[in-house]
């Protein structure tokens, strides 16, 4: 066994797992940030209605005060139809506030996934590393030379590796973010 750190590594199975970091990390960003530009048109389209709709009860209570001179009633017209306008906004303003939530949950979820796929894929690395180290390793002096030999790629092992340590749709907390 040498007496370096140093390890040799598959470049095209390294490259390619890289690449696949790549790939999936900006998705999940692409993601976040759209699901924030939709919350934020939300609350916009909220806070609008509900100005328009608080805008409406003042003018009507304009028109009844001025037309009919029933102050009495207007004010209290106009404030029913002000404390209606408020809890429809608010109600609104909770939907959308429940969405998001519900959607920034999910998306903590699938990175909690990602970075367990992650994880699982960086054991299994070294894994490799490990058996490829053990298997050039100087055997014990045999009577005959032979030749060392790698041992032979596996590829269902390695998929039964990966969806070992892959976490499943019950490995969540009372948060609802995966177990580590």
């Amino acid at each position: 066994m040498p007496l370096t750190r140093n390890v040799i590594v598959d470049r095209e199975a390294a490259l390619t797992l890289i690449d696949e970091l790549r790939s999936a990390v900006p998705e999940e960003v692409r993601a976040a940030k759209r699901i924030s530009h939709d919350r934020e048109k939300i609350m916009e389209h909220s806070q609008e209605e509900a100005e328009q709709v608080v805008a409406r009860a003042q003018e009507q209570a304009a028109y009844l005060i001025s037309e009919r001179g029933l102050t009495e009633e207007a004010a209290a017209q106009s404030e029913q139809i002000i404390a209606r306008a408020q809890a429809d906004a608010a109600a609104t303003r909770n939907g959308a506030d429940e969405y998001a939530n519900s959607v920034l949950s999910d998306l903590a979820a699938e990175v909690d996934r990602t970075l367990a796929a992650i994880e699982g894929g960086l054991h299994l690395l070294e894994e490799r590393r490990a058996a490829y180290a053990a298997s050039i390793a100087p055997a014990a002096p045999v009577a005959a030379p032979a030749l060392a030999m790698a041992p032979e790629y596996e590829p269902e092992e390695d998929e039964r590796r990966a969806e070992a340590y892959a976490p499943r749709r019950g490995d969540r907390d009372a948060d609802g973010y995966g177990r580590r």
